[in-house]
């Protein structure tokens, strides 16, 4: 992806922005969903599913968040098409960049 190659400092300060409040929504609803099974667990069993979905949680986001400039334009894409991040907390990017971005999370809502 040529367009994430070289990124200005008014760009990074965007892209961790962006980065940092779609870690927030994605921290955010996996703290409500664990505080609703919590709260209905109620057998030993259902302990244990609390725990396999928080390590099954932890895997998941250590996968789409990777904070390496060569990475972003795919981790926004699949934050955007996880409705994680808003396209919007993008503007301050290079427009080639939020045409790939955008070209790439049109392919995958296709696909």
């Amino acid at each position: 992806m040529t367009a994430g190659e070289k990124w200005s400092p008014s760009e990074k300060k965007v892209a961790r922005t962006a980065y940092d409040a779609a870690l927030k929504v994605t921290l955010d609803k996996t703290l409500a969903e664990l505080k609703s099974r919590a709260h209905v667990a109620a057998t030993p069993s259902e302990i244990w599913d609390v725990e396999d979905f928080l390590r099954q949680q932890r895997r998941k986001i250590d996968q789409m968040f990777d904070y390496q400039y060569s990475q972003l334009i795919q981790v926004f894409t699949n934050l955007i098409r996880q409705a994680y991040l808003e396209e919007n907390l993008l503007v301050g990017l290079s427009e080639d960049k939020r045409q790939t971005i955008r070209k790439y999370a049109s392919w995958n809502r296709e696909g």
